[in-house]
């Protein structure tokens, strides 16, 4: 049996409070400098084992992508405090990769790394899940079976 198998149907993603959506990627762009890439791309799985071992830190979940030359991870925390927290703690392991990859790389254009950061208020976000293994939102907060009838982004959005 798959670990993750399709849910048959409607679902929506249910999920207590506020949040935060953040997006994070690496782009190779020189995909020949594996000297310059290599380091950042090794950071991640070791924060994410770190994020993984203490789910008191925040991280809600994690979905990860890759098109071309860039991998993209949307994650879901409890709250921008918990990420920021996470960011700057000279204890974690985010902040050591942060300081190297700015000795090593800095702005010689080798490798890029992007974020994007949203807060999400309590009841601000709707999902649609149509035959689909529990992902994304669903996966951090709960997967819920919608009910049968209309229901639309508009009317998901307003049950507040």
């Amino acid at each position: 049996m798959p670990q993750n198998p399709v849910r048959h149907g409607r679902r929506t993603a249910s999920i207590e409070g506020d949040f935060v959506v953040f997006l994070i990627g690496i782009r190779f762009n020189k995909l020949w400098k594996v000297r310059s890439w290599i380091g950042p791309f090794r950071a991640m799985p070791r924060m994410l084992g770190d994020l993984r071992a203490h789910p008191e830190k925040g991280l809600l979940g994690v979905r990860m992508s890759m098109g071309g030359r860039t991998i993209t991870l949307v994650q879901y925390w409890r709250s921008f405090e918990q990420l920021e927290a996470f960011a700057r703690n000279a204890d974690d392991p985010h902040l050591e990769s942060w300081r190297a990859f700015n000795r090593a790389i800095g702005d010689n254009g080798d490798v890029g790394i992007f974020h994007e950061t949203f807060r999400v208020g309590a009841g601000d976000h709707e999902s649609v899940y149509v035959n689909m293994p529990v992902m994304g939102l669903a996966e951090a907060g709960e997967s819920v079976q919608l009910g049968k009838g209309r229901d639309t982004a508009r009317t998901r959005m307003s049950q507040r």
